[in-house]
C-alpha cells in the first residue's frame, strides 16, 4: 500500500543547501534508515516529510487516511503531565475511551452516590468493551519499563533529557501511526532496551523512517537506506551492510566517470591552448564543450575527518581501584569493586540505565569520592573526560574559541605541529564556521567539536561516556581507527554493541544490587556468556528436583549424547545420556507448565490496573519466563533432533 510521496523537495539553511530536489515514495513495510554526516539535514530532512517544516520547494503527499507520528531529538511535553498521561495522551479512538473511563472513575470515587456519573461510569465501560482498549494501559506500563520508566506518576518535567526521550518514545510506539518517524531512537537507552526496540520494529507492520548512528540496530531492522551526501540523496535497497558494498560500487563509478572526464578536459585544455586562428563554428563548439566540462565536474567531496593527534607519555602505574564502593540515595551502586588498568586496556562498561555505570567514571576521573576504597592514578596520567551532555561548553563562545581555551597548536601523532584552525578544518569545521556560535551548531556538530577539545589536550587515558550519542557514522568510524592506535588505556561506557565489539577487549557489567563482574572479549563475547548462564539456569530449574537423584546415577559423565569408538576402530551406537532421556520425557510438560505461567502472568497484569508496583513486579517475572520459555524450546528442538538420530540407526 502506497503511504506517501514526496516530489522534488528542496530545502537550505542560510547558504548552505542541506537537499535538493529528493523525490521517492514510501510503501507499507518500508524501514527506511536514514543517514549522512551531522551537518548534511537529516533531522530537518524528517521534520519536512513530516510536514513540521515546509520546503523550500516541492511537495509532499500524504495519503487521505494515513496518520504519520514522528518522534523528535527533543520532544515537546504539557506542563505538569505524568509519564503515563504522556504515553495514553494520543487521539486515536481507543486512547480517548481510556482517558474517559479513567476520569469517570475518578469522579465517581470523589462522589460515590452520584446517579449521573455512575451512567458516565457505565457509557465509559461500554465504549471500552467495544473498542477493546482495556489492554491499553498495561501495554503502556509494560512499554515505560521496558524503556527504563519505572515510576509512571513521576512529572515529565522533572525527568532528565534521556528519560524524557524515553517516556516519548514509549508513546510513539503505543499511539498508532501508519508512518512512524525516529530521530536518534537508540540514544540514552540501555543495551537490553535498545535489543527490546529493535524487536518491535522488526515486528511492526506500518512504515518505519529513522535516523541512527547503531550499526546493528541499521543493519537488523532497515530494509533501505536513503544517505545524504553534499545536498544530494541516494537511494538503496539494502540494509546497512548491504549499502555499504552498493556505496562503494557507487563511488567506483562516480571514479571512473570522473577519471574519464578528466582526460577529456585536459585533451580541451591543450586545444585551446594552442589557441584558435579563427572563430569557426567548430572552434566555437570545442570551446564551448570544454566549458561544459568544466561545468561537469562533480562537487567537492565531504571532507574527511583526520584524528591524528599525540598523546602523553604512560608510566607503569595507571588506574588502580581497591575496594570501592558508592551509594546514592540508600541505594548500593558499586560494592566493593576493584581493578587495576594495564598498558593498552580497552574496557567497556555495560549495564542497564541508573545501574552506576557514569558514576564509575566520574570516580575514576575523581569527580566523585568513594564511600569505600579507593581510586589511585598515576603521576603521568592525563585523563580526557568525554562526558555524555554538553554541559561543559559554553554555548556563547564561538567555535575557535573554544578550542583555543585548551591549546593555540598541537602536535599530531607524526610529531607535526598544528595550530587550532588547521585542527578544526580537519574536524570538518572549515574557516567560516569557526566564527560561528557553539549555540548555531547541531547536536552531532557539538559532540564533534567536544571530541576534538578532549583529544587536544593530549590525553593518554580516554574516558568516554557514551560517546556514540550524537555522532554520525562515519566519525564513530574514524574515532575507532584511532582508539585503534591510541597507546593509551580507553573506558567506554556505551549503549553501542558495534562500537563496542569495534573497540574494546573487556568487559565490566553492572548485574544489579551494586555487584560488578568482569569478562574478557568483547561485548558480542559477553553477550553470548550472559545468555548461556541464564539459559543453563532456566533449564536446571525444571529438574531441580531430581538433579541429586540425576547426578547419582550418571556419575561424573556429562550431560550429552556421545559416541565412543571400539578397539576394533568401529563407533559404537548414539545413545541418550540419563540426563537426556530423564529431560526427553518431561520437557513437554515444562513447557505447558511455562506457558500456563505466562498466560497467568498476562491476566495478573490486566488485572493490576493501576497498582505500578506490582506492574513492574509483573514485567520482570515476564521476562524471565519468555527467557525460559525460549530455552525449553531450544531444549525441545535439540532433545527431538537427537531422539531421531537415535531412531534412524535402527
Amino acid at each position: 500500500m502506497h503511504l506517501l510521496s514526496v516530489e522534488h523537495i528542496t530545502k537550505s539553511y542560510g547558504e548552505k543547501t542541506l537537499f535538493e530536489d529528493v523525490t521517492f515514495g514510501v510503501e507499507e513495510g518500508d524501514k527506511i534508515g536514514i543517514i549522512g554526516v551531522n551537518g548534511t539535514g537529516k533531522s530537518t530532512f524528517l521534520k519536512v516529510i513530516a510536514g513540521l517544516e515546509p520546503p523550500d520547494s516541492g511537495s509532499i503527499a500524504i495519503g487521505s487516511r494515513v496518520t504519520v507520528r514522528m518522534l523528535a531529538q527533543d520532544p515537546a511535553f504539557a506542563p505538569g503531565e505524568t509519564a503515563l498521561e504522556h504515553v495514553l495522551g494520543g487521539d486515536s479512538p481507543q486512547l480517548r475511551a481510556v482517558r474517559e473511563y479513567a476520569a469517570a472513575l475518578e469522579a465517581l470515587e470523589l462522589k460515590p452516590g452520584d446517579a449521573a456519573l455512575q451512567e458516565r461510569l457505565v457509557a465509559a465501560n461500554q465504549r471500552m468493551d467495544e473498542l477493546n482498549a482495556w489492554q491499553l494501559e498495561s501495554e503502556a506500563k509494560t512499554a515505560l519499563s521496558r524503556l527504563g520508566i519505572a515510576d509512571y506518576d513521576a512529572r515529565v518535567e522533572t525527568m532528565s533529557g534521556g528519560q524524557r526521550k524515553r517516556v516519548a518514545m514509549a508513546a510513539a510506539l503505543l499511539q498508532p501511526s501508519d508512518i512512524l518517524i525516529l530521530d536518534e531512537p537508540t540514544n540514552h537507552i540501555d543495551n537490553e532496551s535498545v535489543a527490546w526496540l529493535e524487536g518491535m520494529l522488526q515486528k511492526r507492520r506500518g512504515a518505519l523512517l529513522m535516523i541512527t548512528h547503531d550499526r546493528y540496530f541499521l543493519d537488523r531492522v532497515s530494509n533501505r537506506v536513503i544517505e545524504l551526501d553534499r545536498g544530494r540523496a541516494y537511494f538503496y535497497e539494502a540494509n546497512y551492510s548491504r549499502f555499504l558494498e552498493l556505496k562503494l560500487e557507487r563511488e567506483e563509478r562516480e571514479a571512473a566517470s570522473e577519471a574519464k572526464r578528466q582526460n577529456l578536459l585536459r585533451n580541451e585544455l591543450a586545444w585551446i591552448r594552442r589557441g584558435a586562428k579563427a572563430r569557426t563554428t567548430k572552434q566555437k563548439a570545442r570551446i564551448e564543450r570544454f566549458e561544459a566540462l568544466q561545468k561537469q565536474a562533480p562537487k567537492a567531496a565531504g571532507g574527511k575527518l583526520d584524528i591524528s593527534v599525540a598523546s602523553a607519555r604512560l608510566g607503569r602505574k595507571i588506574v588502580e581501584l581497591e575496594g570501592v564502593s558508592k551509594s546514592y540515595a540508600g541505594r548500593t551502586l558499586i560494592r566493593d569493586f576493584s581493578y587495576i588498568a594495564v598498558p593498552e586496556d580497552r574496557v567497556g562498561i555495560v549495564g542497564r540505565n541508573g545501574s552506576g555505570k557514569s558514576t564509575l567514571m566520574k570516580l575514576i576521573a575523581g569527580r566523585l569520592e568513594p564511600d569505600e576504597g579507593k581510586v589511585e592514578l598515576g603521576p603521568t596520567v592525563k585523563l580526557g573526560w568525554f562526558s555524555q551532555e554538553h554541559e561543559e561548553m559554553d554555548e556563547s563562545l564561538r567555535v575557535i574559541e573554544y578550542i583555543r581555551e585548551e591549546a593555540e597548536q598541537v602536535k599530531t601523532g607524526d610529531g607535526v605541529s598544528v595550530s587550532a584552525a588547521q585542527m578544526l578544518e580537519r574536524f570538518l569545521f572549515p574557516p567560516a564556521m569557526q566564527w560561528s556560535l557553539i549555540s548555531k551548531l547541531s547536536g552531532g556538530e557539538k559532540r564533534r567539536l567536544q571530541l576534538l577539545r578532549v583529544l587536544m589536550s593530549a590525553p593518554n587515558v580516554l574516558l568516554l561516556d557514551e560517546p556514540t550519542n550524537d555522532l554520525d557514522i562515519a566519525t564513530l568510524t574514524v574515532l575507532e581507527d584511532y582508539l585503534d592506535e591510541f597507546p593509551g588505556v580507553v573506558f567506554v561506557v556505551s549503549h553501542d554493541r558495534y562500537f563496542l565489539d569495534r573497540t574494546v577487549d573487556k568487559i565490566v557489567a553492572f548485574e544489579g544490587d551494586g555487584v560488578i563482574t568482569l569478562h574478557t572479549g568483547n561485548y558480542t563475547d559477553y553477550q553470548a556468556y550472559a545468555e548461556k548462564q541464564a539459559k543453563e539456569a532456566a533449564i536446571a530449574q525444571p529438574s531441580a528436583a531430581g538433579s541429586a537423584k540425576t547426578a547419582s546415577a550418571a556419575g561424573s559423565k556429562e550431560a550429552g549424547a556421545e559416541t565412543e569408538t571400539r578397539s576394533d576402530g568401529r563407533e559404537k551406537r548414539l545413545k541418550m545420556s540419563y540426563k537426556d532421556q530423564k529431560d526427553y520425557e518431561q520437557i513437554d510438560g515444562w513447557i505447558a507448565d511455562a506457558e500456563a505461567k505466562l498466560a497467568a502472568v498476562a491476566a495478573a497484569m490486566e488485572a493490576a490496573g493501576s497498582d505500578s508496583a506490582k506492574l513492574q513486579e509483573l514485567v520482570r517475572e515476564q521476562q524471565e519466563l519468555e527467557e525460559k520459555l525460549e530455552q525449553l524450546l531450544d531444549r525441545w528442538t535439540e532433545l527431538n533432533e537427537l531422539a531421531e538420530r537415535i531412531a534412524a540407526q535402527k
